[in-house]
């Protein structure tokens, strides 16, 4: 089986910001991830990548919030993208 891409868009979100979520269903999990899902979901700021969800090989999953990282317990692709929207309208309340 070849990696499948489910989710590539990028979506305005003001003048100066935008979302860009990539997720691949994979045939074999990375390393430190117990799923076969790959995923980059992105928020930017004014050029500035504010809050990304990952699971970089080796890292496994987890979330960046401004430069500081947190461990992200993935379940589902539906949930993780619940999850990562309601922090970038947790951003956007406590900086707008």
């Amino acid at each position: 089986m070849k990696a499948e891409l489910l989710l590539k868009e990028r979506l305005i979100q003001s003048d100066n910001s935008f979302v860009e979520l990539i997720v691949w269903r994979i045939p074999v999990s990375l390393a430190g991830s117990q799923h076969i899902f790959q995923y980059r979901l992105a928020f930017v700021v004014k050029g500035v990548c504010v809050l990304r969800y990952d699971n970089e090989a080796g890292k496994g999953d987890h979330k960046n919030i401004e430069g500081a990282e947190y461990p992200y317990s993935f379940t589902t692709p539906q949930q993780l993208l619940a999850d990562f929207w309601h922090d970038v309208d947790h951003w956007r309340t406590n900086h707008e």
